[in-house]
């Protein structure tokens, strides 16, 4: 459990648990849900990885905020227009690297499962999470960052949803 004491199996259940509820919003909805496992303060981003291995800023959706990340669902919901599809998100190997005060840094992979109705499953990306996981007043656990790295250099072109 990287920094995490060997006993603390608690609070990496709570991680486990933050992370499956985060994959369950994303593939079930509702997707107003999604801002809400956020920090009214937080960052939002999807980088390729060349991008973040040699500490390039530049990311293919960027949201500085909770009401960003509500700007972006409203943009999903109401406004894109896209070929209706289910999408399946798969979180492993959620490991803590560090724990500092009341945050911890985390690290998990993704993978996201696309289906088109008419069409096979296939995989739409797939990368890891550098977050920053921060425990607010009402107890509940959030995300201060989430840092998506996909592995591909190329971009899907139906990245309207969050990974």
């Amino acid at each position: 459990m990287g920094a995490l004491a060997a006993g603390d199996a608690a609070l990496y259940h709570q991680l486990a648990t933050l992370y499956a509820r985060y994959a369950s919003v994303l593939d079930d909805g509702p997707l107003t849900d999604w801002p809400g496992f956020f920090t009214e303060t937080c960052m939002y981003q999807i980088v390729p990885r060349d991008n973040f291995e040699l500490g390039l800023p530049i990311a293919i959706m960027r949201c500085e905020s909770r009401a960003m990340l509500e700007d972006r669902v409203t943009a999903v919901e109401e406004t894109m227009l896209y070929e209706p599809r289910y999408l399946r998100h798969h979180i492993t190997d959620i490991l803590v690297q560090d724990a500092d005060g009341g945050e911890l840094r985390v690290r998990a992979n993704f993978s996201v499962i696309e289906v088109l109705p008419d069409e096979l499953p296939r995989i739409s990306i797939a990368g890891h999470y550098r977050d920053r996981v921060t425990r607010e007043a009402d107890g509940q656990w959030r995300f201060r960052e989430k840092l998506c790295v996909f592995d591909s250099v190329l971009i899907p072109n139906s990245i309207v949803y969050p990974v």
